[in-house]
């Protein structure tokens, strides 16, 4: 892309997904199994388990949070311009989640509902292993439909992110193909993420439509990757993703990241570190490699930055880094 169609975009990328307060604790594995937990999965859970849940937990980091806007907040700290859109409820933690991601320097202009369920929350368990647990009761955020797709912000950005966790209800799936066209009629790119193999079992003939018709850039892990086109090996999910989008960016854990696009294929080595949780790196993964992607770098940097992002949570407790990740990476001249 050209330093003037650069100047021209008022956004490097806007996130959609589910606006969601992260409340995040630290247990053994006697809780995952004393409350039943799916251990290292996403579950889906109502008011009532929400409550018993959050009782049963002890004492945690509340942030805001949600897959989409941990990569927005972390494009944000690299400097680059994003925006978020998603639904939040006229209460205390709907206020908190506006605030928090306005501070981080994202553009949040959604108004809060009025009417209907409050607003959602993850409530994250962190094992010894460093593995994440998270349950979720996704209150006013699962109700964004088309109607809330804000088509400015969308045709002024150069990526449109979609994270899958959203992908539930039929409104969801709307908004996504909606987006997807005001995106594509603008001249844009469109980057899906599926968050999760539960995701993945889910909504896989709709996503398959959704990924070889409107995504120009796919993230996942090895085993979401091999759930979506239901092969054994990861060459063969790595041939069938190359064969419908753009790009993909396709992680392996502490074996790094494998990004194709055409006939370029790039290994990544994970960016080294001592995993205390894991909660959040793929989502950092997705900030860091498109922040360099809409900066025009190199297939190679952009799955750099990827991997860098995602060591700075990897080091610590929470899906937020630290510490600027822009400062982090100015060393190192990407």
């Amino acid at each position: 892309m050209t330093d003037a169609a650069q100047s021209a975009d008022e956004f490097d990328v806007v996130g959609i997904g589910n606006a969601l307060v992260d409340v995040l604790t630290h247990e053994d594995d006697a809780f995952i199994e004393a409350n039943g937990l799916v251990k290292g999965a996403m579950t889906l859970i109502d008011t009532d388990r929400a409550e018993a849940l959050y009782a049963a937990m002890g004492r945690g980091i509340e942030v805001s949070g949600g897959s989409a806007a941990n990569t927005i907040a972390g494009i944000a700290s690299f400097g680059g311009k994003a925006a978020y859109i998603g639904r939040v409820f006229d209460d205390q933690l709907g206020a908190v989640f506006a605030h928090d991601l306005r501070s981080s320097g994202v553009v949040f202009r959604c108004a809060p509902a009025v009417d209907g369920p409050p607003t959602g929350r993850c409530l994250i368990v962190v094992t010894p292993d460093a593995q994440r647990t998270m349950n979720t009761y996704l209150g006013s955020s699962e109700l964004l439909g088309p109607e809330h797709v804000d088509s400015e912000l969308i045709a002024a950005a150069q990526v449109t992110f979609l994270e899958g966790y959203l992908f539930d209800r039929p409104e969801a799936k709307e908004a996504y193909w909606k987006a997807s066209r005001v995106a594509h009629d603008a001249g844009r790119r469109v980057a899906l993420t599926l968050s999760d193999t539960f995701c993945v079992e889910r909504h896989r003939e709709a996503w398959r439509d959704l990924v070889a018709d409107q995504v120009d850039i796919l993230f996942a892990n090895e085993h979401e990757a091999l759930a979506l086109y239901e092969v054994d090996n990861f060459e063969e999910a790595l041939a069938a993703a190359r064969a419908d989008v753009e790009v993909a960016a396709l992680t392996r854990g502490p074996a790094g990241s494998v990004v194709a696009r055409g006939e370029e294929l790039v290994d990544v080595d994970a960016h080294p570190v001592e995993v205390v949780d894991t909660t959040g790196a793929g989502d950092l993964y997705a900030a860091g490699f498109l922040f360099g992607f809409t900066h025009d770098r190199s297939l190679a940097d952009c799955g750099k930055l990827g991997s860098i992002a995602a060591s700075a949570v990897l080091g610590h407790t929470g899906a937020r880094p630290g510490a600027s990740l822009a400062q982090l990476v100015h060393p190192l001249h990407l």
